[in-house]
């Protein structure tokens, strides 16, 4: 196992070598950094100017980070960031949808995601979680009359199944193309004993993005979730990004649950996947 992850960061390290650095520049447009990676290292000014330092030209926010759109609006130029997508809890949605909508479309963001069902909420059978495809497919309508697509993040949770088929699988299921995109945690899909890129084919043109990031070894980065930067863990990438292009996916989105040192975290991702996604 130890020598899967050296081997595997020795290919990202050797690639990034040897990428074009005009081909790195124009992968740019499809790389994205998840905002709640940053969520430590101080106000949303210094999170949205290390995203900016590091390279990114584009994120991927959480919430509102308590500015208003305006105050968003002016971190994002100053920055020479644009918005991705959102990540809004489906209560916040549904509770505060006008609101909602008018802060995203103030910042130019047209993609809300739902990214998370706390532990209390999550439906406990096969028919609980159609009930709660059609709860998306409904919004997901919505929205598309307002001009906003909505897409679903999962966990390892949505990997278990129900009378054979995994939760996922039934969201994907029993919503429609237009009304549910999904952004695909190939690592939380790898924890949960599924196969990512089995997904994104039984899925093609449904995956609106893939949170990059890999799963680490037990006793490699244990403070750290067992997360690595991706190319320096268990994950085949060498397979993963190519299925994802084929399937459609847009954007590949640099996330990272629990990072000890932030910047390093970002800077070393960002690297090698300019170089997979140049190769």
């Amino acid at each position: 196992m130890f020598t899967r992850i050296l081997a595997s960061s020795l290919l990202f390290a050797s690639v990034a070598l040897t990428s074009c650095p005009v081909a790195a520049a124009e992968v740019d447009n499809e790389i994205a950094l998840q905002m709640y990676t940053l969520r430590n290292v101080g106000s949303a000014d210094k999170q949205f100017a290390m995203a900016h330092e590091a390279g990114f030209k584009n994120v991927e926010i959480v919430g509102t980070h308590d500015l208003s759109a305006k105050q968003m609006q002016a971190l994002l130029a100053k920055n020479q960031l644009k918005v991705t997508s959102a990540h809004v809890q489906l209560s916040a949605l549904e509770s505060a949808y006008a609101e909602t909508l008018a802060f995203n479309q103030a910042v130019g963001n047209k993609t809300l995601i739902v990214p998370w069902i706390e532990a209390e909420d999550r439906p406990t059978n096969s028919q609980g979680w159609i009930d709660y495809a059609k709860r998306l497919d409904r919004l997901g309508a919505k929205l598309r009359k307002d001009g906003m697509q909505l897409g679903y993040h999962n966990h390892n949770f949505e990997m278990k199944k129900y009378d054979g088929v995994t939760a996922l699988e039934i969201i994907m299921n029993h919503t429609q193309p237009e009304n549910l995109k999904l952004e695909m945690d190939a690592a939380w899909v790898s924890r949960g004993g599924q196969d990512p890129v089995r997904f994104m084919n039984e899925y093609p043109g449904r995956i609106y993005a893939i949170h990059a990031k890999d799963n680490a070894a037990i006793g490699i980065r244990d403070d750290e979730m067992n997360f690595a930067p991706l190319g320096e863990g268990l994950l085949d990438w060498q397979t993963i990004l190519p299925a994802a292009k084929a399937s459609g996916v847009k954007w590949f989105i640099i996330e990272h649950d629990k990072p000890n040192d932030p910047w390093s975290i970002i800077t070393t991702s960002l690297r090698n996947l300019r170089a997979a996604l140049s190769h």
